[in-house]
């Protein structure tokens, strides 16, 4: 397949899952979070009466400049039945927004997964001294697949053309080069077949993270690539999905 036929391939992947996730479960669409356009987020609610449900955010990849929780709630096709609330955010996209300011209400038993750029800004948000914001983010664990952890690189390449980063910018939002500020578990995955650059940040953040103390684990999924990775979280048996849910001591 050709680059242009696999992001198509994936989009629809995505696209899919999501309706199939809203016909299985009780949503509310378009959501409000903040006063930006792209601000809104999209929630799928289990059928159940227990009072004790936890919540994962799902953040989205598509290197900060396309998709959108139009094709961000695939993973509540198994979560639901779990007993999982699926929210799926967006956030304005290059070159309109700068994509970081996504969380203004946390809940208690939240968790974070996000896949590729969706994955840094998870990151960034372990990331952030959320006392300078009044704000004490309750989250108890989070999720990174094949995730972006240094943008350095980036900024010489095509994709800095609408983000217009300069290097102490991407300095400053690298995770890999901040310090967590957020202690808590950490579960990260990467695809077999991703780039060595993908295996060489996912290696080092992983290395940083553990370094800080932190309880963090690391995967090498197997027969996978930078798409199909995140595409099996609409799987309830896959191996990525497993993964979640032990972030989430539902394993």
């Amino acid at each position: 397949m050709s680059a242009d036929d696999v992001i198509k391939a994936h989009v629809k992947v995505l696209t899919e899952g999501t309706e199939r996730a809203r016909r299985l479960a009780q949503t509310l669409l378009n959501v409000p979070y903040g006063e930006g356009d792209g601000e809104k987020l999209d929630v799928y609610i289990p059928s159940t009466s227990s009072l004790d449900v936890s919540l994962v955010i799902f953040i989205h990849g598509g290197y900060w400049q396309f998709l959108s929780k139009d094709q961000s709630g695939f993973l509540a096709v198994p979560l639901v039945d779990k007993g999982v609330v699926v929210v799926a955010v967006d956030y304005d996209i290059a070159p309109k927004g700068n994509a970081f300011s996504l969380m203004k209400k946390l809940f208690h038993g939240l968790y974070l997964c996000g896949h590729s750029a969706g994955a840094h800004l998870a990151a960034m948000i372990l990331s952030t001294d959320w006392s300078q914001y009044s704000v004490t983010p309750q989250i108890k664990g989070a999720f990174l697949v094949s995730g972006i952890y240094d943008i350095l690189p980036i900024v010489s390449t095509y994709v800095n053309e609408p983000l217009k980063m300069t290097e102490e910018v991407a300095v400053r939002n690298s995770p890999s080069k901040l310090v967590p500020q957020l202690k808590l578990s950490s579960s990260m995955a990467v695809a077999e077949n991703e780039s060595p650059e993908s295996h060489k940040q996912s290696e080092e953040y992983y290395k940083a993270l553990e370094a800080s103390g932190l309880n963090v684990t690391m995967e090498v999924v197997l027969n996978t690539d930078h798409f199909s990775i995140i595409e099996q979280l609409v799987d309830g048996e896959s191996h990525v999905t497993k993964l979640l849910l032990k972030v989430m001591g539902k394993s």
